[in-house]
């Protein structure tokens, strides 16, 4: 898994990196292949915001939010892409034993009366 942490716009914080880092060591438990994060902070004006791209073999989780606090907003943000990425698995999973159901069925019922 490779984390990169981009500060835009402010000083760059081993704190906020760290926190950050630990955060998005959440989705190991949802993907399994080589994985690339990049979570970008950065700060407009009062807005502290914070983006992250999760990019995956075949999947790619975006999520931009932002609040008065950087540390919320990473917390916010790791929340929304770990929600993008559950629901991409259970999708995934769902979809490889929808095919096994069809086979159960077919083969308690009979081919014939399916069709």
């Amino acid at each position: 898994m490779n984390i990169t942490v981009t500060f835009r716009h402010m000083p760059a914080s081993e704190a906020l990196r760290n926190h950050a880092t630990e955060k998005a060591q959440k989705f190991k438990k949802y993907l399994v292949e080589p994985v690339d994060i990049h979570i970008i902070l950065m700060v407009e004006k009062i807005r502290q915001i914070a983006e992250i791209n999760v990019k995956s073999k075949n999947f790619t989780a975006h999520g931009v939010e932002e609040s008065p606090d950087m540390y919320t907003s990473i917390d916010k943000v790791i929340s929304k892409a770990e929600g993008q990425i559950r629901k991409h698995k259970e999708k995934v999973k769902a979809h490889k034993t929808e095919g096994k159901a069809y086979e159960v069925l077919e083969a308690t019922m009979g081919a014939t009366e399916l069709h």
